[in-house]
């Protein structure tokens, strides 16, 4: 454990998740990179070592959780396609005894796990937001992580999925929110904007479905940033995803992509931290910003990331990192295109 990174509890930093009675820290941990062999950041085979062997992976997992927490990492942050993050953090939770008022655990539906534990699947996840699909992975989700299944998210909600015309689904979750989940719904694709002001619109029983929202932003697309503003403003929790644009925004970038590389270095040898570190503080630096998630699946990784929470940005600064944002179009077709590993 790095020393410098560990907090008692007197210095614990947390905050609510907007109005939903959840508490929060400042970075999170998403488990997407950590319970599967594949993922799309950056870099991610090194991370794992190529060594995709079950138990050892499910260590490597108790170990980065257990780096987190011990940083005054408190929220934690599944789905069920995220392979077999649900139970690695399962088996952590219990082996260290954490109650469920010791953090905030969120998962996801909505997405199907189909690599079978191979990083060269030709499909590793598929999409389909049905009733039938939010009772079977809610059961799946529910046997893994029980009360400590704080937060439930839609995964990926886009107009197009059907999901926010959908009455029956709706209901479901209406009805899990009447049992206790706090209900939110995770966003993708360059209509993150759009879906969010369409969801924002869906009520039950008079008051709005969706508590909390999980959205992409980052240096390199920030175009969702005034829907966050405007949602957090009406009392809905912000959880922002892919604040380093899944490994772009470090020192793994592309050299290619000299100007970006230049500025970010140039920014953090001034500010002596990391790439990613700065990445990360921009997000931060965000009023509506309640929780920013690392994807780091490395230890180091973990570790530079945190520092941004000690990483102090001015609004010149911040005016010289807007320079590096993208066509939103241009961001989308880029990520999509980023290979599995």
């Amino acid at each position: 454990m790095d020393e410098h990174a560990r907090v008692t509890d007197s210095e614990l930093d947390v905050r609510p998740l907007g109005e939903t009675g959840l508490s929060v820290s400042p970075i999170g941990l998403g488990l997407a990179a950590l319970g599967r062999p594949g993922y799309i950041n950056v870099g991610h085979a090194e991370d794992l070592n190529g060594d995709y062997d079950v138990e050892r992976m499910e260590e490597h997992t108790h170990q980065i959780l257990d780096e987190a927490y011990a940083a005054g990492v408190r929220y934690l942050d599944a789905a069920r396609s995220y392979g077999r993050a649900e139970a690695f953090l399962s088996s952590w939770l219990h082996r260290n005894g954490h109650e469920p008022n010791a953090l905030t655990v969120g998962s996801k539906w909505g997405y199907e796990y189909t690599a079978n534990w191979q990083v060269d699947a030709e499909t590793h996840e598929v999409k389909e937001h049905s009733l039938a699909m939010l009772r079977r992975q809610h059961a799946e989700s529910w046997g893994h992580l029980g009360w400590h299944l704080r937060l439930y998210q839609v995964h990926s909600a886009t107009l197009d999925s059907g999901l926010l015309d959908n009455a029956a689904v709706l209901d479901g979750l209406a009805r899990l929110g009447a049992e206790g989940t706090v209900i939110g719904l995770s966003l993708s694709g360059p209509g993150q904007a759009e879906t969010l002001k369409r969801a924002r619109t869906v009520e039950r029983d008079g008051r709005p479905l969706f508590q909390s929202v999980q959205a992409t932003w980052n240096l390199l697309e920030p175009s969702c940033g005034p829907a966050l503003a405007e949602a957090r403003a009406d009392g809905l929790g912000v959880i922002v995803k892919e604040a380093v644009a899944n490994g772009r925004l470090t020192s793994r970038e592309d050299p290619e992509r000299a100007q970006r590389r230049a500025l970010l270095d140039e920014l953090a040898d001034e500010l002596e931290t990391t790439p990613d570190a700065v990445a990360l503080a921009a997000t931060l630096a965000q009023p509506w910003a309640d929780v920013v998630l690392s994807g780091a699946a490395d230890i180091e990784h973990l570790r530079s990331n945190l520092r941004a929470r000690k990483v102090d940005l001015n609004d010149e600064t911040l005016a010289r990192l807007g320079e590096l944002a993208e066509e939103r179009e241009e961001y989308w077709v880029t990520r999509s295109a980023l290979p599995w590993t």
